[in-house]
């Protein structure tokens, strides 16, 4: 069964101002479930993160910032949006989810989270929307409780893992691939292990076939035990801060090759929902609910 993580919105923990496209968060699953492609047993409620977890990929300082909401003006500028002890209880749960998605994908081969993907936050802060890094934490748990020395992360996200790069930069056991926009968000970029820069306007038929001969080669020889997958639909055309010339169809096509070769290749895959700012909201929940369709469509 597929198994998908869900994190409230805590009685809206951001002002109006900020809320959207945070509306994804509720629609996304009102939308699966009207239309049949899962059912509530699909969903489990996630369970927030332990402070010793949290530890593994994030400092002490910074953690204490965070749960005594005492994050500077300056550094909450950095993150984007104000900090509250509520906004802090999603970020910890929705890690929590990620944490409990690597073990149904273990189970099942595929697992989802119904957020996530936060790939700005590094070990000492947070940025670019992003408070703790859930792929980091899922990565660590993996290497601390079922002693995993191969794991592949494969950001496809507009905006570089920049967070996820810097954390796991002396780390031999995860392999960052991150393919976005080369002149996008964040500015400085961090080094992954493999870096794909896309110039603006990028269209599908150059985005896919870049994809298609660069995924493959890697899981041939990196042989991942365990992958990764922050599918940001924030490379389409209609994204506002993408700057790719990505088509619906084209993110579903990019979705659709990741999973068969995790499928082909019988390598679970924990998928995390990352960026999506279209300024039509029916398209940013169009493109996600096409990841969780072929999940559906080709694990079940």
């Amino acid at each position: 069964m597929l198994k998908i993580a869900f994190a409230p919105i805590y009685a809206h923990p951001l002002p109006q101002s900020h809320r959207f496209p945070m509306e994804k968060y509720n629609l996304l699953p009102k939308l699966l479930l009207e239309e049949g492609t899962i059912i509530q047993e699909n969903f489990f409620e996630a369970i927030p993160i332990s402070e010793e977890k949290i530890l593994r990929a994030h400092t002490l300082e910074y953690w204490n910032k965070l749960k005594n909401v005492s994050i500077t003006r300056k550094e909450e500028r950095l993150i984007g949006f104000p900090i509250s002890k509520r906004l802090i209880r999603r970020e910890i749960t929705i890690a929590g989810g990620t944490i409990q998605n690597t073990e149904f994908a273990l189970k099942y081969g595929i697992s989802m989270n119904i957020a996530g993907g936060t790939h700005h936050s590094f070990t000492e802060h947070g940025e670019g929307f992003c408070l703790l890094n859930d792929i980091a934490l899922g990565a660590y748990h993996l290497m601390d409780e079922h002693n995993f020395d191969k794991i592949l992360v494969v950001d496809l996200d507009v905006h570089q893992g920049n967070g996820t790069a810097e954390i796991f930069e002396n780390e031999k056991r995860v392999f960052t691939f991150s393919m976005h926009g080369a002149k996008n968000y964040p500015y400085k970029k961090e080094k992954s292990d493999l870096d794909i820069e896309l110039e603006d306007g990028t269209d599908d038929k150059t985005y896919l076939k870049i994809l298609k001969e660069i995924l493959p080669k890697l899981i041939e020889e990196q042989e991942p035990q365990f992958i990764f997958f922050q599918s940001g639909v924030d490379i389409l055309e209609t994204d506002k801060l993408g700057r790719l010339g990505m088509t619906l169809k084209g993110c579903r096509e990019r979705d659709l090759f990741v999973f068969e070769q995790c499928k082909k290749n019988t390598i679970p895959v924990c998928v995390s929902m990352g960026g999506g700012y279209s300024p039509n909201i029916t398209d940013i929940v169009e493109a996600h609910a096409n990841t969780y369709r072929l999940a559906q469509e080709i694990y079940f």
